[in-house]
């Protein structure tokens, strides 16, 4: 069977709620390795829910459904406040990133509480302001960057990194709707650490079987690269 489009590969996935410090209740879900314990952990931040993101959005979905089999990886992702598919409605009303903050948390105390090893923000477009703007307050190994429009982050924010040791890894597809390639070297500059990816032919949606393998691929490679190559078929030969 080949791997792509929606097919779901075994796990186990378990429906969560998340409890924010303003006394919110968000709803997502937790997927791990089905026979192994995983070995690091994705937090995902989705895309802009007033444009249509959420927990589903197809990337961190079919990361949720391929990961935990292909990379032994534990994958969380929910609705930010006053987002909904088809787990349910998380509480609350989207702030543009503001109160959205205390979601960020609620997510990383879930994971500490749950013992996840070595957590990793993966933030996609509006997420990834999330991630650059707050995941400095939180003990991670890493954070990915999938299309980032660096709207909301402000160049301090981002320049605040250089001092972390904690890896920033940036997708910028190079047909990108608000930042490119050249802009995003200069942008990310301020981070002499953070390893910017240049995606041929990539749009800031990353539409298309090719495209979802190469986003999961640089995932892989940054947290558990011995999993590499992905399979494209399963079970994997």
């Amino acid at each position: 069977m080949e791997i792509r489009g929606p097919i779901e590969l075994p796990a186990l996935r378990e429906d969560i709620v998340l409890e924010t410090a303003d006394e919110l209740t968000l709803v997502g879900e937790l997927a791990r390795p089905e026979y192994s314990e995983p070995v690091a952990t994705l937090v995902t931040l989705h895309p802009l829910p007033t444009a249509g993101g959420f927990m589903d959005s197809h990337i961190i979905r079919k990361a949720a459904a391929r990961l935990p089999a292909l990379a032994d990886l534990a994958v969380l992702r929910f609705n930010t406040r006053g987002t909904t598919s088809p787990r349910g409605t998380s509480e609350g009303a989207f702030d543009g990133g503001a109160a959205e903050q205390f979601d960020v948390a609620a997510a990383m105390e879930f994971v500490r509480e749950r013992g996840l090893p070595r957590p990793w923000l993966l933030g996609w477009s509006f997420g990834t302001e999330l991630a650059l703007k707050y995941g400095r307050e939180h003990d991670v190994e890493g954070i990915i960057l999938l299309s980032p429009p660096l709207h909301r982050a402000t160049e301090a924010e981002v320049a605040a990194w250089a001092d972390s040791d904690v890896d920033v890894v940036v997708l910028v597809p190079e047909l990108d709707d608000y930042l490119r390639p050249a802009e995003a070297r200069e942008r990310f500059s301020a981070i002499p650490h953070a390893k910017l990816i240049a995606v041929e032919g990539g749009k800031h949606l990353w539409v298309g079987e090719s495209q979802t393998r190469r986003v999961l691929t640089e995932i892989v490679a940054a947290v558990n690269p011995t999993a590499l190559p992905l399979p494209t078929e399963w079970p994997a030969v």
